[in-house]
């Protein structure tokens, strides 16, 4: 895992600067993460006048103290800064204090919130979050409360330091039942990437995300379980395909799903299937069996009851229902040693029947499963709101439970494995908040399961092309708004072809 995608909770974050702490001469850090900041501004400012206004906000701890050294920089610089102390400089910590002081003999002006804070908005070019850090535990309330309405109110950029104040560094959520958070544009983060960034309500809250190591050594870093997924995470697994391939080659899928009047859900995922790469497609339907797909007639429609399920990869749950019939097929088809994604309607008739449970939990071949929020609440017998408090803890759970590679869905999806490895994603859009994704996203898992991905890669591999694909096309001009699920598929093709050319070695064929 490279330093670049190393992501780190705040108990190891903590671990790191403590230890850095007691080897370093006091106020190092503080100076290093207030000269990175400064710098940091200074390029986000890069086209600005060179009289452009900073406002920088300093809360009542050592990410306050980060903002004082900023901000005196980016006034001995030139600029027309302004320091808003939001903090009784008497209870600052011992590092934040010396910075104040050193503050006080520069060109930086500095205002006490609690005496002189404006009424107006605040006229500025750039504003400089530094209310609160990774520590925060309780929900903003008060004049905080206030600071973050206004610096939420401004139309200049805003830049977040650690991490955007109120925003839980660990999981993503906005700390506190009835909480607020600064929506930066731009976050520095110091020391190492923290998940939250990246996940739930981090990418709407953190903006562009830049990591400031402060130079610390190497060796105080541990391996981290935790990383943002990428193209190097799945590319040793893409192979270009030798001259004397045929469809036998790369593998069969059998999509089962399909209940009466949800037949596009499958078809959704055939399609996808095929365009994957797999050598052959059948779409096995629980409910009526058309004769075939005028759009796909590549695909080979089955009734799902007749189907053998021994081989090829499977993937079951698009828009499979909830009959009977539906839970009987399921039971076979988890006793099938062979891969398998469990996706939709699956994951719901495995929540609801303890049998089928204990058959996922004793499944030998490797298992994709794809749940939204909703459906995780289900299957760990919670809530959706639990589920989404501490993503990362529910996807490990998911994964220790079911024995699986565990795709969560949502902004940030986490992909997770048994032994509590988790990658974050880091492509997709809004476009993809509409029906028929999922489908193209297990479609995909089938397909590179099919073709010998082991299943951690094909969901890393998975979630990553059928993210990248909604990016291409938002830039394209064809979304976020009315992006379909089917206009996905072409583009996915496109990207894993562009990948293979890109990364595969051509002299390992398979």
């Amino acid at each position: 895992m490279s330093a670049q995608t190393a992501l780190y909770t705040v108990a190891e974050i903590r671990e790191i600067e403590q230890a850095s702490l007691a080897a370093l001469p006091e106020g190092t850090l503080m100076q290093r993460a207030g000269k990175s900041a400064a710098e940091f501004a200074l390029g986000v400012l890069a086209h600005a006048s060179t009289d452009a206004r900073v406002i920088a906000f300093a809360g009542p701890g050592n990410n306050g103290g980060d903002a004082v050294e900023a901000a005196r920089l980016l006034a001995e610089h030139g600029l027309d800064a302004t320091l808003l102390m939001c903090a009784d400089p008497a209870r600052l910590p011992d590092d934040a204090r010396r910075m104040l002081e050193r503050a006080r003999h520069s060109p930086l002006h500095i205002v006490d919130a609690a005496t002189a804070l404006p009424d107006e908005t605040f006229p500025c070019d750039l504003a400089i979050d530094g209310l609160f850090g990774i520590g925060l535990t309780r929900p903003i309330a008060g004049i905080y409360r206030d600071l973050v309405e206004r610096i939420n109110a401004l139309s200049c950029p805003v830049i977040a330091l650690d991490v955007p104040s109120g925003l839980d560094a660990d999981t993503g959520a906005i700390v506190g039942e009835d909480g607020t958070a600064v929506r930066a544009t731009h976050t520095i983060t110091f020391i190492a990437d923290k998940p939250g960034l990246h996940t739930l309500h981090g990418r709407d809250y953190a903006g562009l995300v830049h990591v400031a190591g402060l130079d610390l050594d190497a060796c105080r870093f541990s391996p981290s379980q935790m990383r943002l997924n990428s193209v190097d995470a799945f590319a040793s697994f893409l192979r270009k395909r030798p001259h004397h391939s045929h469809k036998g080659s790369f593998g069969d899928v059998v999509i089962i799903g399909g209940a009466t009047g949800m037949a596009g859900a499958p078809i959704l995922a055939a399609r996808t299937a095929a365009k994957c790469g797999a050598g052959r497609v059948y779409a096995a339907f629980i409910g009526d069996t058309p004769s075939y797909d005028s759009v796909q007639p590549e695909l080979m429609c089955r009734s799902a009851a007749a189907m053998d399920f021994s081989s090829g990869a499977l993937v079951a749950g698009p828009g499979m229902g909830s009959s009977q019939e539906a839970n009987d097929v399921l039971a076979s088809v988890l006793l099938a040693s062979v891969p398998l994604v469990a996706d939709a309607d699956a994951l719901n008739l495995i929540a609801a029947e303890p049998g089928l449970q204990t058959r996922m939990a004793e499944r030998s071949a490797p298992t994709i499963i794809t749940p939204h929020p909703l459906e995780a609440a289900r299957l760990l017998d919670s809530t959706t709101k639990e589920v989404q408090s501490d993503r990362p803890l529910a996807a490990r759970e998911l994964a220790r439970r079911f024995h699986a590679v565990v795709i969560l869905k949502g902004s940030g999806s986490i992909i997770a494995r048994q032994d509590g490895e988790i990658a974050i994603n880091t492509t997709g859009n809004p476009a993809l908040a509409t029906a028929g994704t999922g489908d193209v996203l297990a479609g995909i898992c089938g397909a590179l399961l099919a073709q010998g991905f082991p299943a951690w890669n094909a969901a890393l591999a998975s979630v990553w092309l059928h993210g990248q694909a909604a990016d291409t096309l938002v830039r394209q001009g064809a979304g976020p708004i009315g992006l379909t699920a089917s206009e996905l598929i072409p583009a996915i093709r496109i990207l894993l072809n562009q990948l293979t050319e890109a990364h595969a070695d051509s002299h390992s064929p398979r």
